[in-house]
C-alpha cells in the first residue's frame, strides 16, 4: 500500500538544495520530509541549516545530524515545508492539530516560500470540519473560553493525560468546533484582535505550493 504521507514528504525534499535555510515542519507528514533531508545530509553531504517548528521536530532533526538554528539566529528561511490539517483551493488552511501552530506560523511568516504537504483527505472545499486550534495565554483562559461559548463556537480545551495541554510556548489551546468557516479571512481578523489569543490555526495566504498525495502519485494543487 502506498504511504501517501511519505510520498509527498519525499517530493517536497526535492525543492531543498545546498546552502538553504530550511523550515522543518511538525507532524506525521512533515516527519518524512525531515527524515529524507537527514538521509541526504548523511549520504549525499547536503549542506543545510534547519529551523524547527516544535521541540519534537528539533529532537528528530538533531538525531539525524541536521544542523539547527533558532528563528532568531537566521535572517530569513529559504523554504519551509509543513503539513496541514485542512487546505482549500485558495491555499488557506487550518493547522495546529499537533499543538505547534504558534511556532509553525512564526517560521512560515519568516520564509521566502512555504510548501504544504498533505494527503488527499486534507483537501476541502470549505474549512472548518477540522476543529480550529486557538493558542491562548493561561491567564484569563477560562474567560476566553466562556466568550467563545457565547459566540456559539463550541470550544473545548485541548487535554493531555487528564489536564490542559501546555504547548512548547507554555500556552493552552482551545479548539473551536465550528463545522464550517464561510469566511476564513474575517474569522482570522476577529481572532487576531481578541485579547488573550496568542495565535490561531488559520493560515491565510502563507503557502505558494501544495503537494497532495494520491494513490497514483503526488500532484500539485492548483490555486484558485
Amino acid at each position: 500500500m502506498v504511504n501517501l504521507k511519505e510520498q509527498v514528504g519525499l517530493k517536497a525534499a526535492e525543492f531543498v538544495t545546498d546552502g538553504m535555510i530550511v523550515g522543518l515542519g511538525t507532524g506525521s507528514t512533515a516527519y518524512y520530509f525531515v527524515q529524507e533531508l537527514g538521509r541526504r545530509v548523511q549520504e549525499e553531504g547536503l549542506s543545510i541549516l534547519g529551523v524547527t517548528t516544535s521541540n519534537a521536530t528539533s529532537e528528530h532533526a538533531a538525531s539525524l545530524g541536521i544542523p539547527l538554528k533558532s528563528i532568531d539566529e537566521v535572517p530569513y528561511v529559504d523554504i519551509t515545508v509543513d503539513g496541514a490539517d485542512e487546505v482549500d483551493a485558495a491555499f488557506n488552511g487550518i493547522k495546529g492539530g499537533g499543538a505547534a501552530l504558534l511556532m509553525e506560523k512564526i517560521v512560515a511568516v519568516n520564509s521566502k516560500e512555504c510548501i504544504w504537504i498533505v494527503d488527499e483527505s486534507k483537501v476541502v472545499d470549505t474549512l472548518g470540519a477540522f476543529k480550529l486550534p486557538v493558542e491562548v495565554v493561561q491567564y484569563g483562559a477560562e474567560n476566553l473560553f466562556k466568550s467563545f461559548e457565547e459566540k456559539g463556537y463550541r470550544p473545548s480545551f485541548r487535554m493531555k493525560d487528564g489536564v490542559k495541554l501546555v504547548t512548547d510556548m507554555k500556552n493552552y489551546i482551545i479548539d473551536l468546533d465550528l463545522r464550517e468557516i464561510p469566511d476564513a479571512v474575517a474569522l482570522s481578523n476577529e481572532l487576531d484582535h481578541t485579547v488573550g489569543v496568542v495565535e490561531h490555526g488559520l493560515f491565510i495566504q502563507l503557502v505558494s505550493k501544495v503537494i497532495v498525495g494520491y494513490p497514483d502519485g503526488p500532484r500539485f494543487l492548483e490555486k484558485r
